[in-house]
């Protein structure tokens, strides 16, 4: 950042910090043993397309551009009510899933969009139905933290199931510890 930016008040966007997404599989395992929750075999990227030098036109381009083998998992791409773009992995184990969201993040990163991506977001559901519901771990790419997300229905979570998903996972998993980040994800593309 020179002085130009400083005067002008331009600041940096942060970087997208990925490490923490490797941690993901063992916290499953937790997740599994103490709430019996297992991954739904979905997992979903957020960034804003955009336009611009770094931008996609289009599906396609996206699809092209992270060269998905379509043998063992699906790709779609949908956009929401707010213009963010979701990419959306279908199928695969955690470790997989995990490992896909982060080249798609590597990816998108080394094409100018790394300001542009806002979450990963991983479903994770009851091995035995009902259980106590299903929780999504949402990981906050510029913080490189991860907070649990518990829909129950129309603009309804449940924030106990949110906090027990919390207190089991502070152990695994950065946890983003300011709540106000805990941010509602309304109609998300990932079950």
């Amino acid at each position: 950042m020179g002085l130009r930016d400083v005067v002008f008040g331009r600041t940096k966007q942060a970087a997208p910090q990925l490490d923490h997404l490797f941690a993901l599989p063992s916290a499953a395992l937790t997740l599994q043993t103490q709430l019996d929750l297992v991954s739904s075999g979905e997992a979903g990227l957020c960034f804003k397309a955009g336009n611009g030098e770094a931008s996609l036109q289009s599906e396609s381009e996206l699809e092209a551009l992270l060269n998905f083998d379509e043998t063992k998992t699906k790709l779609s791409v949908s956009t929401d009510e707010f213009g963010f773009t979701w990419l959306v992995i279908h199928g695969g184990d955690i470790e997989d899933l995990v490992t896909r969201i982060h080249g798609a993040n590597t990816t998108l990163v080394e094409h100018g969009l790394g300001p542009r991506l806002l979450c990963a977001v991983f479903g994770f559901v009851p091995a035995n139905p009902p259980g106590e519901g299903a929780v999504r771990l949402v990981y906050l790419l510029k913080q490189g933290t991860f907070y649990p997300f518990a829909p129950t229905g129309a603009e309804q979570r449940d924030n106990e199931l949110e906090l027990r998903v919390r207190s089991f996972l502070e152990d695994d998993l950065a946890i983003e510890k300011d709540l106000s980040r805990w941010m509602a994800l309304w109609n998300l593309p990932v079950n």
